[in-house]
């Protein structure tokens, strides 16, 4: 996959545990960050409001207020995974 540069800014103190870590994995810096945000990404793909508002290209504030006011109503049952199956076709 084809790659970006991007300026990024960051505390003193994170930079310093950065290094760190990456001086410890025996990574770069670069590959720390990256493991960093993948790991993000996957924990806001599960996040609710995330998968209902995905798709939405664009939604005005009165669609944002409702689909916070559904999601904060839906119970932990509510978004636990039931059963999940795929289906190709």
């Amino acid at each position: 996959m084809a790659t970006r540069a991007m300026n990024l800014r960051v505390e003193e103190n994170e930079l310093a545990e950065m290094r760190a870590a990456a001086s410890a994995l025996h990574m770069t810096v670069t590959d720390v960050v990256r493991a960093a945000v993948r790991e993000y990404l996957e924990e806001v793909r599960k996040d609710p409001y995330y998968i209902l508002t995905s798709n939405v290209k664009e939604a005005d504030a009165e669609e944002s207020a409702e689909i916070l006011e559904a999601v904060g109503e839906l119970s932990a049952d509510d978004l636990e995974i039931a059963s999940s199956r795929r289906l190709e076709v």
